[in-house]
């Protein structure tokens, strides 16, 4: 029977919109291959920077970014989860601090998320989070950014942690930052992955397989003493299981930052200006004691150390 055409309109309208909600997978030639362990690398990085995952808590990985760069601390490896994927895939590209502090303060969540009722398995898509850090980095791939990159994310069927640091850059952080309920999961031909911070939300173990020399992890968890007193315990759950996770992790790294933030996050503008200065003061007090472990393993940089405070 051959539909009237009104009709036949309105019923591939719905069709079209139903159609956002099947699984999303990417088989593209440039596909990034998931790796549970990372084979050293050659050369062996000197410095590794591993960022946690975090939400908008991450944004004070710019401001340790920002002191790193005024001390002269060359990081030739940078391993990111969740926001510290995305933060750190544009620095991994050599982008400043300077200039990621600017890229975060234009066009608010909105630039990122594409949000859907439609989506699959949550209400966010990704695809936006994908073409913008992939047209940012005028689509290279991980392996051609200017610092070597690693993104940790999770396979969803067994909650394994995996790495990418091959191929497409903006799927790869796609995947580490598709958070379980709100961002839809990202299929990789045919296997589905989740966000990093599902299973390793601080990857030292990456930066250890890679072989470098010196391993510095930033991890911007809150801590659980004194927690507010208005936290629900669901909340406080969540960040002791994180601690959990991040704990033997951190026990590997050379120096570990952990940024001072207060409890609850927020995704206005006003928070990432917060979190980023807040980051910077962290990363300004561990300054001395970073830069005397760096000069025992005679990795002390070269360049002088500025006094430039926070803007």
């Amino acid at each position: 029977m051959i539909l009237p055409f009104a009709f036949r309109a309105t019923v591939a309208s719905v069709a079209a919109l139903l159609a956002g909600c099947a699984p999303f997978n990417y088989t593209g030639p440039d596909s990034p291959r998931a790796l549970t362990a990372i084979a050293p690398l050659d050369p062996p990085p000197r410095i590794a920077l591993v960022l946690s995952s975090g939400g908008p808590r991450g944004y004070a990985h710019i401001g340790v970014m920002r002191v790193l760069e005024d001390a002269g601390i060359e990081v030739d490896l940078v391993v990111g989860t969740s926001v510290g994927s995305l933060l750190g895939a544009f620095w991994a590209d050599g982008r400043s601090a300077a200039e990621l502090d600017a890229i975060s303060q234009e066009g608010g969540p909105f630039t990122l998320f594409d949000l859907s009722p439609f989506a699959d398995r949550g209400w966010i898509h990704g695809q936006r989070l994908q073409d913008y850090v992939n047209t940012r980095l005028g689509n290279k791939s991980i392996e051609q950014l200017q610092r070597r990159l690693v993104v940790g994310a999770t396979r969803r069927d067994d909650k394994a942690p995996v790495f990418f640091n091959r191929g497409n850059a903006g799927v790869a952080v796609r995947a580490s930052s598709a958070v379980p309920g709100i961002l839809s999961p990202v299929g990789i031909q045919d296997v589905e992955y989740e966000d990093g911070d599902e299973s390793l939300p601080l990857a030292v173990r990456a930066a250890r397989q890679a072989g470098a020399r010196y391993v510095i992890a930033v991890d911007v968890t809150p801590r659980l003493d004194p927690a507010q007193a208005d936290a629900s315990r669901a909340q406080l759950e969540r960040v002791a299981m994180r601690r959990a996770l991040i704990a033997p992790e951190a026990a590997q790294a050379d120096y570990l930052m952990h940024a001072d933030l207060a409890f609850d996050a927020s995704p206005l503008p006003s928070y990432f200006r917060y979190a980023r200065a807040a980051g910077e003061q962290s990363a300004r007090g561990h300054l001395p004691a970073l830069l005397s472990s760096l000069q025992l393993v005679g990795l002390q940089p070269q360049a002088p150390v500025t006094s430039r405070g926070s803007d």
